[in-house]
């Protein structure tokens, strides 16, 4: 059996049972859930497992293949690629400001941490204009042709 087939038939067993959780807190209920901690308990905590185990193999393997393809590509590539990435990072880490702030719950989100989320937003700018101008001139590229 060939990866591929492993990862599709475990991808169905996973979306069976991410269903059956599902289909268990929508027959609760809201109002019954959010009166009941043990309900929490017993309806959301396999739930939140399931994704966490989720996250964590898919965490291990884009590891994995990036590891091993780093050792089998063109480093030189891939070495580009993570320089771009920092720079844009610092560039958006210097445009950004930090002003301390009070949160809804009360707690106050320090000038670091606004700093930091005001840089992970301009990163986040800065992708998606870059996304979206390769899109764009890969479409008017492909209509020249």
């Amino acid at each position: 059996m060939t990866l591929h087939k492993i990862l599709k038939y475990l991808a169905l067993v996973i979306g069976v049972i991410g269903l059956i959780l599902l289909g268990r807190i929508i027959a609760s209920g809201d109002d019954a859930i959010k009166a009941s901690a043990d309900l929490q308990a017993s309806m959301l905590d396999p739930y939140m497992w399931i994704s966490y185990i989720i996250l964590a193999v898919v965490i291990v393997m884009v590891a994995i293949f990036v590891i091993a393809g780093l050792f089998r590509g063109n480093i030189k590539n891939t070495l580009i690629a993570i320089g771009s990435f920092v720079v844009i990072v610092v560039v958006a880490y210097v445009v950004s400001d930090g002003t301390a702030h009070e949160l809804k719950d009360g707690t106050m989100l320090s000038a670091s941490g606004d700093h930091w989320v005001g840089a992970g937003l301009v990163t986040f700018y800065i992708l998606a204009g870059i996304a979206i101008l390769t899109m764009v001139f890969s479409g008017i590229k492909k209509l020249a042709k």
